[in-house]
């Protein structure tokens, strides 16, 4: 038994440190509940079992290398690889093991699964997360379209239609304060549901502290999407089985585009409550030039992602995740739109209505981040630093080149 318990991680399992049962020595015993796992769970273990026994796939990304330092599969070690997978299908289409095999090895599909569940388990509040897997594409653009009309109207009562204010005076519409007061609650809301939730993933999975080096081979990781390259450099496979980096490429149109719209508003910030200066600001301005630019990328990338999501092989994910994978893409797209569309008009009549529209869209945003496909950058980002940790530790198995 004392051999038995020693194989549990304890990351995967529950002390209680004192039961009042008696063993036949006369010492205190413990009871050392596992911790169940869901089906999807289960099946991921399992695969990872065969997995580990062929090993073929070592090398096409931190999946495999992490999967060779352990010999069974709890709970968190079924989180941790299913978040650290980037689901490219490089493994899908070189197993030998694939359905129709017996064995049914499906690695991209499984992982995909135990990561909606990673998504509903962790997210802040619990019920929040799980409304939004239910309903991904139709709950985006019901809000969207909801949060757009609730400040049209709003706008129309204060006397801001049909296009009564001086030309692209937005705080005409919606004073400065007000709309500081309400997007800075919905983002601050949405960086601490993401807090919380990646915090309580992270101590279920980690072990070891995070060095400098770690942390910086981590970002690198994330920020090139370094494992979107199918461990050889020339990218996932999508519908066939010809490599492609069509899908790294429109992933990093669509963060660095996120991120030039971030940028934007970060800098129309500084001007205002630094320098006095308030919007609207010229075409040459920088927030005006970041935020086109951050536009431009938030309709290519999405936009290519969304055909990439279309054209999909079912059995390469998770079809649950569609809605809401779509939900998302549709909120990037209509966000990017809406703001390009209100920067080209914003000196007509017709800017009250459209930047009521764009308010309302990017607030639909905001308020879903933690519950849609933006939580996994932020678990993936997690999994990677645990595997950049976890490579500079002994490997107790010596089972792995790693």
């Amino acid at each position: 038994m004392q051999q038995s318990d020693a194989l549990v991680p304890d990351r995967t399992r529950t002390v209680l440190s004192v039961d009042t049962n008696k063993n036949s020595h006369g010492g205190t015993a413990r009871v050392i509940p596992i911790v169940p796992m869901s089906a999807s769970e289960t099946e991921v273990a399992r695969q990872m079992q065969i997995c580990n026994a062929c090993r073929y796939c070592e090398g096409f990304c931190a999946v495999f290398p992490a999967m060779t330092r352990r010999l069974e599969f709890g709970k968190a070690d079924v989180n941790y690889l299913a978040n650290l997978c980037h689901n490219c299908g490089a493994c899908y289409h070189a197993c030998q093991y694939a359905p129709p095999h017996e064995f049914g090895v499906n690695v991209p599909k499984a992982m995909a699964e135990v990561r909606l569940e990673t998504y509903t388990e962790y997210a802040f509040p619990a019920s929040f997360g799980a409304l939004y897997k239910r309903n991904g594409l139709t709950l985006s653009v019901a809000l969207a379209a909801g949060l757009a009309l609730f400040l049209l109207l709003g706008s129309a009562l204060h006397g801001g239609l049909p296009g009564n204010a001086a030309p692209a005076n937005f705080y005409a519409i919606f004073p400065h304060n007000l709309l500081a007061a309400m997007f800075g609650t919905v983002f601050l809301f949405a960086i601490l549901a993401l807090g919380v939730g990646v915090t309580r993933f992270w101590r279920d999975v980690s072990t070891g502290t995070a060095s400098a080096p770690a942390v910086a081979e981590a970002a690198k990781n994330a920020l090139t999407l370094k494992y979107l390259d199918g461990g050889h450099g020339d990218g996932c496979n999508e519908e066939n089985d010809a490599f492609t980096l069509a899908r790294r490429r429109l992933h990093h149109l669509t963060f660095y585009g996120f991120m030039l719209c971030f940028a934007a508003t970060a800098v129309a910030t500084l001007y205002h409550y630094a320098f006095g200066l308030e919007a609207p600001y010229p075409f040459l301005s920088a927030p005006v030039l970041l935020g086109t630019g951050g536009g431009i990328g938030l309709i290519a990338g999405p936009a290519g992602l969304l055909w990439l999501n279309l054209k999909r092989a079912p059995e390469r994910g998770d079809s649950r995740q569609r809605p809401m994978d779509r939900g998302f893409i549709a909120l990037l797209l209509l966000t990017s739109a809406s703001g390009l569309g209100l920067l080209a008009f914003r000196t007509t009549s017709a800017m009250p209505s459209l930047l009521a529209i764009h308010l309302g869209i990017v607030m639909a945003l905001f308020a879903t981040l933690p519950y849609g496909k933006f939580a996994h950058g932020v678990f993936r980002s997690a999994a990677l630093l645990k595997s950049s940790i976890e490579k500079r530790q002994r490997n107790t198995q010596s089972l792995s080149s790693d």
